[in-house]
């Protein structure tokens, strides 16, 4: 059987004119065209086909044209418009891209937290900084200060007009150790008013080693009283040394050679195995904490004197008064020795 002729219409019939709106409607549950036969039926003659029929042409607004079917020696073929809403989407891309928005959505809802808490952090830190700037430590404590003062001020001008004596009145608010706490505290605070510049290498050492004393710490009386008993019982194994109790009930060590406390090189001596001593850790910690404190004050008074002197300069000095004497010396004779000293600069660089 034949394949079935295209239908020619109005539109294919205008499709090469311009500016000539035209549309055309296929009814998709209309019945077949009457020209159509049955394919059952012998196909009839061929006829000429019809003219096409005028073309409405408008300005205002396109008219439809009736289609003119063209006869057909087989069954006509009616094109359809594929239903897209029926056709299922492949379940691999829907759930792909169900769980691309949901990631984006969670990403976007840490973005927000994150956001929202930096903001405010960075509010309480401007609110923060913004206090401090206004409540200055130096100027709350100079405040406080004057306060104080104007206080005590005030209460001395009161008892004065009542007659009575300021100075007892506020003893009354100290205990006894406490007053006297102060007292040596005042006294010595004027003892010391001006020993802080330097005035000879002899105090200088002093202040080292009184400072020195305060930071030694209290001295370890447990391990003191330890290490004393059991050096008193291995001397009490050897029999070097007797155990005497007293009338009163108190244990007395009599040493019988005399090894114990003194030298002579007895294998009793207590006090011959001090190099063998071993310092605990707490000590040797302190003693390196001390030994970094002094090269620090080191490294810092080198700075300084870098800083005043120049990082390039000679150093021709052995202490302040020989700096000052050399520059003394410098600001007269310079003019006469630059050539001397260029000279042998030269030389030595020979």
């Amino acid at each position: 059987m034949p394949p079935a002729k295209k239908r020619k219409t109005a539109k294919t019939a205008r499709g090469g004119k311009k500016g000539v709106v035209v549309t055309s409607t296929v009814e998709e549950s209309s019945p077949p065209p009457a020209d159509v036969q049955d394919p059952a039926q012998p196909p009839p003659e061929p006829q000429s086909p019809p003219p096409p029929p005028a073309t409405t042409t408008t300005t205002d607004k396109p008219q439809p044209v009736p289609e003119t079917p063209a006869e057909t020696s087989g069954p006509a073929k009616i094109e359809e418009k594929p239903d897209t809403q029926d056709a299922p989407e492949p379940p691999s891309t829907s759930t792909s891209t169900s769980t691309s928005i949901q990631d984006r959505m969670a990403r976007f809802r840490a973005l927000q937290t994150r956001a929202k808490s930096s903001s405010a952090s960075n509010l309480t830190a401007a609110q923060k900084e913004a206090h401090r700037l206004a409540n200055d430590p130096a100027q709350l404590a100079a405040i406080q200060r004057k306060s104080a003062v104007a206080s005590n001020k005030l209460l001395k001008a009161d008892i004065e007009d009542d007659g009575g004596d300021f100075e007892r009145k506020r003893a009354w608010d100290w205990t006894v150790d406490e007053s006297e706490k102060w007292d040596k505290r005042v006294a010595k605070k004027d003892r010391h008013r001006d020993d802080n510049a330097f005035s000879d290498y002899g105090r200088e050492a002093n202040k080292i080693y009184k400072r020195q004393l305060r930071n030694l710490g209290d001295p370890d009386l447990e391990r003191y009283t330890r290490e004393k008993m059991r050096a008193i019982d291995e001397a009490a194994a050897r029999g070097t040394l007797e155990l005497v109790e007293t009338e009163d009930g108190e244990m007395v060590a009599v040493d019988k050679d005399g090894t114990f406390y003194g030298g002579g090189g007895g294998g009793g001596n207590a006090f011959a195995g001090f190099a063998d001593s071993k310092p605990d850790k707490k000590a040797v910690d302190r003693l390196i904490g001390e030994l970094k404190k002094a090269e620090e004050v080191a490294n810092k008074k080198r700075k300084d004197r870098q800083a005043r002197n120049g990082d390039d300069a000679d150093v021709t000095y052995i202490n302040d008064k020989n700096k000052q004497f050399n520059q003394k010396l410098a600001r007269f004779y310079n003019k006469y020795t630059a050539e001397i000293r260029d000279s042998f600069e030269r030389g030595t660089m020979i």
